[in-house]
């Protein structure tokens, strides 16, 4: 059973990075990510974040009965503990991405703008991982 904590701690964010990063990393240096990446359009991109926060909501307020969006802290009227899963699951891909220099080993040869976009098409990608890493890891400890 989960323990509900009734406010976001920072053992909490220490919790989503260690499950966000466990997830995203095998998808950071996976070629076949950064292949679906450049093949993806923009449209394709924008609804992988859709379902990574919808993916992230859901862990975190439906699939835990115990927990209510509603009686947490908030910026802004969302939940500081969505921010900051948001902000793991899609930054510890970019984080990663950068550490292992994967942008320029599987795109080295797009022009710099094209391979930003992709590379923000494939973080859309990995964060899809990250996520489920993340919200578990908060949701189980």
């Amino acid at each position: 059973m989960t323990r509900w904590r009734p406010h976001f701690q920072v053992a909490d964010i220490a919790q989503q990075v260690v499950g966000g990063f466990l997830l995203a990393g095998p998808f950071v240096v996976t070629e076949e990510v950064w292949t679906l990446a450049t093949n993806m359009e923009t449209i394709n991109a924008v609804l992988t974040v859709a379902v990574v926060l919808a993916i992230g909501y859901g862990a975190l307020y439906k699939a835990d009965d115990e927990r209510n969006p509603d009686h947490e802290r908030a910026v802004a009227g969302v939940p500081v503990r969505f921010v900051s899963l948001m902000a793991v699951s899609f930054g510890s891909v970019v984080i990663l991405a950068v550490m292992f220099d994967a942008p320029e080993t599987f795109l080295e040869s797009m022009a710099p703008m094209e391979r930003f976009v992709t590379t923000l098409q494939a973080v859309s990608v990995g964060a899809l991982f990250s996520v489920v890493g993340a919200a578990t890891a908060d949701s189980v400890f």
